[in-house]
C-alpha cells in the first residue's frame, strides 16, 4: 500500500471511529484489520474506496453513507434541479387545512423552491381559516429538514422543537423563533409562511415506511405538541442527524453522529410508531380509501374549534 493510500484510508477510519454514533458497538480493531488487508495493494485513494464502504456498513445504523467522487458529483449535479412542487396544500371538508409534505433536497435554489411552494401551499390550506391541520409526512423520505421546519414553523408554533442528541448525550437544540427554525447560533435565509389562522391548532401527523431520515425528524419535531396526533404506519426506522465530510478526492463520507429528540427530551431509535396505527396503501392515498387520511380528518373534527 503506498503511503497516500495509507494516509487516506487511516483518515476516513479515524472519522467513522471518532464520531459515530453507532461507534461504541463497533470492534474497531477488526474493522481496521480488514479494511487495511483489502486495501492492501492500494496505490491511490480510489484503490481504498471499496474497504472505507465496508468499514461504513460495519456500522449496521443503516443510515450512514460513502460515495466515489462520481457519485457525489452526479449527485450535486442532480442537486442542481429546481422543482420547487415538494409541498401541496389544500382545504378540507370540515375547514381543515391539509399538507402534502415531500423531501427536500438540492442546492441553495432548489431549497429556497421548497420554501416558496410551501408558503404558497400553507396559504391556499388556510385561506378559509384552518380550525386544525393535517401534515402529511408518508411520501416524505428525508434531505435537508430546515426548509421543511421553515414551513412547518407556524403550525408547529413558537419554542424548542426538538434535539440532536450525540453518543455522549449532549443535546443540541432546535427550536421555532419568529415562525422560523433556529438551531444555536443557526439560522437559514428563507422567509417563514405567514402566521396560521388559528394559534396552536389540533395537528394530525400521517407517516408511514417510506417516511425516512430528516422526513422522521420533522415527525419528531410534532411529539410532545399538545394537541396532536400520529395516524398511519411506522416510519422506515432511520431518526438519526447525518454530517456528511468531504475527503480530499472527493468522496462523501456521511456518518450518523446523533440520535433525534423530541421537545421532551426522548430520543428514538428504529421505526417510530403512530399513536394510531392505520394501514398505509400507497394506492390509496388522497382517494376515498385513504384511511389514514380520514380517520385522522375524524379525530380533527372532534377536537375544539373544529366542531
Amino acid at each position: 500500500m503506498s503511503s497516500e493510500a495509507r494516509a487516506y484510508l487511516r483518515g476516513a477510519l479515524d472519522h467513522l471511529e471518532d464520531t459515530a454514533l453507532a461507534g461504541d458497538e463497533v470492534d474497531w480493531p477488526s474493522v481496521r484489520s480488514e479494511a487495511f488487508r483489502t486495501a492492501a495493494d492500494a496505490r491511490t485513494p480510489a484503490d481504498t474506496h471499496a474497504a472505507i464502504l465496508k468499514a461504513v456498513r460495519s456500522l449496521g445504523d443503516g443510515h450512514s453513507y460513502f460515495y466515489t467522487p462520481a457519485e457525489a458529483e452526479e449527485i450535486t449535479a442532480a442537486s442542481g434541479a429546481v422543482t420547487g412542487g415538494n409541498v401541496e396544500g389544500r382545504a378540507l371538508p370540515g375547514g381543515i387545512g391539509y399538507l402534502d409534505v415531500r423531501g427536500a433536497r438540492g442546492d441553495a435554489r432548489a431549497l429556497g423552491a421548497f420554501v416558496g411552494s410551501g408558503r404558497a401551499a400553507v396559504a391556499a390550506a388556510d385561506r378559509g381559516g384552518a380550525c386544525g391541520w393535517i401534515v402529511d409526512l408518508r411520501e416524505n423520505q428525508g434531505g435537508n429538514m430546515w426548509p421543511m421546519l421553515t414551513v412547518l414553523g407556524p403550525i408547529l408554533g413558537e419554542g424548542r422543537a426538538g434535539s440532536f442528541v450525540g453518543a455522549d448525550g449532549k443535546a443540541v437544540p432546535f427550536l421555532i423563533r419568529d415562525g422560523a427554525p433556529r438551531r444555536g447560533k443557526d439560522t437559514w435565509p428563507w422567509a417563514p409562511p405567514a402566521p396560521v389562522t388559528r394559534d396552536h391548532p389540533p395537528v394530525a401527523v400521517l407517516t408511514g415506511p417510506w417516511t425516512a431520515s430528516s422526513g422522521e425528524a420533522v415527525a419528531i419535531a410534532f411529539r410532545g405538541r399538545p394537541a396532536t396526533r400520529t395516524f398511519g404506519s411506522p416510519t422506515r426506522g432511520i431518526p438519526t442527524g447525518i454530517a456528511p465530510r468531504e475527503l480530499p478526492d472527493g468522496a462523501v463520507l456521511g456518518v450518523a453522529q446523533s440520535r433525534i429528540a423530541d421537545r421532551t427530551g426522548r430520543s428514538y431509535e428504529g421505526p417510530l410508531q403512530p399513536d394510531e396505527e392505520v394501514p398505509v396503501v400507497r394506492e390509496d392515498t388522497g382517494t376515498g380509501g385513504d384511511r389514514a387520511l380520514t380517520t385522522a380528518a375524524r379525530w380533527l373534527e372532534r377536537q375544539p374549534g373544529c366542531r
